[in-house]
């Protein structure tokens, strides 16, 4: 099966000015040599702590934005090598969900414009049915085709998150980057939002990629799940074998801090020295040297690369060979 987006060895620096001048004194790595492939009707999990670069992934695999280095495949097209005119023509089959669902929503907008504009844009609907078409969509994510004369401020958090969905799906995408959609929400509306993207993929097959820093989320929404640490992917494989084996000292940090739900259950903790290291000069050789409780000597000089372990379980750690 061809992947629906291909991402291989994408890279973001972002220049760092300073100066009487106002020069460029360094970059901040955000994201350095990414590449994973997502393929029709999967989730990959993207998860790891803040200023990772998840977000940046996210948006660079939609070209919102530009990437430094490297390559992200829609449907055999890269992103990054089409014109303003051809991308236009792409923008309807990739749509992002962002994580506030307040500021990502047009105040002096109401629910009818906010989810028919690109409608409109995009030859989707005319001004004749266009409250017909926002209606099928609202309904389709479980709110009321009564609610589009509102605007968003008279919605509750769980709800302006749903209209976030129903404009992202007005095109009826095939790639969906969903930018930790959750995690402004309360855990019961959590659920249901959840249950909608999962009811949604079911029915419609769209591939999603879903960043977070929640691994219960993760676990029960995402077919395969990447760890991103400091702009690199440390370790990947599917979601099960992933909670189950995980091979990275990462890895087993993040399922150590991981909430769990079975208060009879015990987690064994993972300490970690300091805290993470600037991305604007990261650490040599592997970056999470300086802070993991396996480091070698190799592991200060001698970046790691990635290995398959079995089928589908990728890890880059001096732990497993050269």
């Amino acid at each position: 099966m061809k992947p629906v987006l291909q991402v291989r060895a994408l890279k973001k620096f972002f220049p760092v000015y300073g100066g009487f001048l106002s020069h460029v004194v360094g970059q901040v790595r955000a994201v350095d040599e990414v590449s994973f492939d997502i393929f029709e009707g999967e989730t990959l999990g993207l998860v790891g702590e803040s200023g990772c670069g998840k977000t940046t992934v996210g948006r660079m695999t939609i070209r919102l934005i530009e990437a430094t280095s490297g390559q992200a495949l829609f449907e055999g097209q890269d992103l990054f090598q089409l014109s303003p005119q051809e991308l236009s023509a792409v923008r309807p089959r990739m749509q992002i969900i962002f994580q506030d669902p307040y500021s990502s929503l047009n105040p002096r907008f109401t629910v009818e414009r906010i989810v028919g504009e690109a409608m409109l844009i995009h030859n989707r609907a005319n001004r004749m049915n266009l409250k017909e078409k926002v209606g099928e969509v609202l309904e389709k994510v479980g709110l009321s085709s009564r609610y589009m004369k509102r605007y968003p401020h008279e919605f509750s958090g769980g709800q302006r998150q749903r209209i976030g969905i129903a404009r992202a799906l007005a095109l009826d995408p095939r790639y969906l980057a969903c930018d930790e959609p959750v995690s402004a929400l309360d855990v019961s509306i959590q659920a249901q939002i959840i249950n909608l993207l999962q009811a949604l993929q079911e029915e419609t097959r769209i591939s999603m990629l879903f960043i977070s820093h929640d691994l219960n989320v993760v676990r029960h929404l995402s077919h395969r799940t990447a760890v991103m640490y400091l702009g690199k992917i440390v370790e990947m494989a599917p979601t099960p074998v992933l909670n189950r084996e995980a091979a990275h000292p990462y890895t087993w940090a993040l399922l150590a801090a991981k909430p769990e739900l079975d208060p009879k259950k015990k987690t064994v903790h993972v300490p970690l020295k300091g805290d993470v290291p600037s991305p604007l000069n990261p650490p040599s050789g592997c970056h999470f040297h300086p802070r993991c409780p396996e480091a070698m000597e190799q592991c200060k000089t001698r970046p790691p690369r990635m290995v398959e372990l079995s089928k589908g379980h990728f890890v880059s750690c001096h732990l497993y060979g050269d």
